[in-house]
């Protein structure tokens, strides 16, 4: 009997650790190494295929008043080079809060979201925030192409 209890024991655990492994597998981490290639990739090459997916990354909390819609809009975004020298363009995506606090603009934050499509006045994806968390330690801030 004890075998039969040790034995439940053991595949429940491994369940439960699988389910929960599996659960993570499905977030794509956005990391600091081709930060920009993958973002790039969600936006412009392959966004279909990140529709309803979530998505994990970290970056500066940015907020911008967005005159054709009356409002302001919040991003997580990273500095990266532009059109016209180092470091003169932001890469990341919109966000919808959904009940998530906004924050001071430069605020460090890992931000997991679904990827969804929005139109306010302009097609555009953005991500349904999940889950918006303050860090005390930052990442790079400027990412190469």
């Amino acid at each position: 009997m004890r075998k039969v209890l040790a034995l439940c024991a053991l595949v429940l655990t491994l369940l439960l650790t699988g389910c929960s492994g599996a659960e993570e597998e499905n977030i794509v981490e956005i990391g600091e190494r081709f930060f920009v290639t993958r973002i790039n990739d969600i936006l412009f090459t392959n966004t279909r295929d990140y529709i309803g997916r979530t998505i994990r990354y970290e970056g500066m909390f940015w907020t911008v008043y967005w005159e054709p819609t009356g409002r302001d809009h919040f991003y997580v975004i990273r500095y990266t080079d532009g059109c016209c020298g180092d470091h003169d363009s932001s890469i990341g995506f919109e966000l919808r809060l959904n009940g998530a606090r906004s924050l001071p603009d430069d605020t460090w934050v890992e931000v997991t979201g679904v990827l969804e499509e929005a139109d306010d006045g302009i097609q555009h994806v953005r991500l349904r925030v999940v889950s918006l968390r303050e860090l005390d330690e930052r990442g790079l801030e400027f990412v190469d192409s």
